[in-house]
């Protein structure tokens, strides 16, 4: 069994839509990236491939490489799952927290672990997501930005 970590934060901008774990969130302020900005999966994606010693998301999607600018970050991490699976590695559970004052996580928290237990091949069960505030406290409480923590469990063959 391995374990990986991985997080990743954004600020906000006004120009983009907003998308946390492969779910668009209409009429919020999106989030900063050369991707599509989805903080929530890129620290799924840094945890699979630290648990699995396979780098990290900057160094299979680098921001320099045009053909990311825009990318959908779920198709992204069904890329890792198939590295992982080359590997000999299965995905026992992935456990994630969304840091944000708004907006409200909660309504949309069984979306978000769907869509990511689907990208994954995994079952709803092996899926975490959970949200919290930092109470006004720092950057992400004055609204500047959105982050995730993410943890990952691997199996080796």
């Amino acid at each position: 069994m391995r374990v990986g970590q991985g997080y990743d934060v954004h600020p906000f901008d006004e120009g983009k839509p907003l998308v946390l774990g492969g779910v668009s969130f209409e009429g919020e302020r999106g989030l900063a990236g050369h991707s599509d900005g989805d903080a929530l999966t890129h620290a799924i994606i840094d945890a699979l491939l630290g648990a699995a010693s396979l780098g990290d998301i900057g160094t299979h999607f680098p921001s320099t490489d045009e053909k990311y600018k825009g990318a959908d970050s779920l198709e992204l991490l069904k890329r890792v799952c198939r590295l992982l699976a080359a590997k000999g590695c299965r995905i026992a559970n992935v456990d994630t927290i969304v840091v944000a004052e708004k907006p409200r996580m909660a309504p949309r928290v069984g979306e978000m672990q769907a869509r990511l237990a689907f990208a994954m091949g995994l079952e709803l069960t092996q899926v975490s997501v959970k949200a919290t505030t930092t109470d006004g406290l720092g950057a992400i409480g004055r609204g500047e930005g959105i982050a995730a923590q993410a943890v990952a469990l691997v199996e080796e063959a």
